[in-house]
């Protein structure tokens, strides 16, 4: 089974009404930005997606919502990990009916997998509920607390998982990336998930990446990856630079709640955050704005035309 995902594979945010409930209507046009900036993919109810925050029955909700906004040039992945085995497999169940193009698993964060082994048996019960799909392990310990190694991970899961096709490493241990590239002569997909630092993946190979901020200022980092490939590293590292001091900008004004702040800024409406997160005050976010506006982040974001 081919990996299917390359280019920029935004993680977009999960919509609500000032009610908290879903708003399934905000999917088209999250789709629409999305097919506009030239992203190839879509990883939907992951951290961005606030995922956890959600009922199972929402998740549902939102991935058959998903499956029906998103043109066949915009790729689905689903993510589909949870703390109870069980739903883990009804989700990916789910994706798989519903015609999605690919599955993901974040490792299990209260009760954590004591090693390679125990993770690579979770991810394969996940994995054979959804056989004709393409799965990727996420690899996130900052948020999971489970740091194993993604190398070893990959040799073991070679025999025990049959549609593994690759990573979505959200880490800053580049040694480990690397070793991780080289499993089994460079046969899995190495999804490169820390926007700050894109160009660090790009220079060890990788091919595509997944992130937040491509919902919103996908163009920069597109103009990013076309200066890499020709060569211009001066180019590269000045746009991987725009993209730090706008990351930094929003991290410093509530991180995942600052950016759906953001996509209200574009013309997406995205609502607020679930508890335990706080959406920015009224007084935030026009500080938000006004500090994105003087790096000229509006120069190079892009919202619809």
């Amino acid at each position: 089974m081919n990996s299917i995902l390359t280019g920029l594979v935004a993680a977009p945010f999960t919509a609500f009404h000032p009610t908290g409930e879903l708003n399934l209507e905000s999917i088209a046009p999250q789709a629409a930005l999305l097919t506009h900036n030239g992203v190839t993919g879509a990883f939907v109810c992951g951290t961005t997606g606030e995922g956890y925050s959600l009922t199972i029955e929402e998740r549902l909700q939102v991935v058959a919502s998903w499956r029906k906004a998103a043109p066949p040039s915009l790729k689905l992945v689903v993510h589909v990990g949870h703390l109870s085995l069980s739903d883990s497999c009804t989700l990916a169940r789910h994706a798989q009916e519903v015609g999605a193009d690919a599955i993901a698993t974040i490792a299990p964060s209260f009760f954590k997998p004591a090693g390679v082994p125990e993770l690579v048996s979770w991810c394969q019960r996940i994995a054979a509920s959804a056989p004709q799909l393409p799965f990727y392990y996420y690899h996130m310990p900052a948020m999971t607390g489970v740091n194993i190694s993604v190398a070893d991970f990959l040799q073991q899961a070679i025999s025990e998982i049959p549609t593994l096709v690759g990573i979505k490493f959200t880490h800053e241990d580049l040694f480990d990336y690397c070793r991780a590239a080289q499993v089994a002569d460079r046969r899995y997909a190495m999804l490169f998930g820390r926007d700050e630092i894109l160009l660090a993946g790009l220079s060890l190979g990788a091919a595509g990446a997944v992130g937040s901020t491509y919902n919103y200022a996908a163009p920069l980092y597109l103009r990013l990856m076309k200066a890499f490939a020709a060569g211009d590293l001066d180019s590269a590292r000045r746009d991987q630079t725009r993209a730090q001091e706008f990351i930094t900008v929003v991290h410093r004004h509530g991180g995942l709640a600052a950016g759906k702040a953001v996509m209200k800024l574009i013309g997406v409406d995205c609502g607020s955050v679930r508890a335990p997160l706080r959406h920015p005050s009224a007084e935030q976010e026009r500080s938000l704005r006004n500090e994105l506006e003087k790096i000229g982040f509006f120069d190079y974001c892009c919202a619809l035309p």
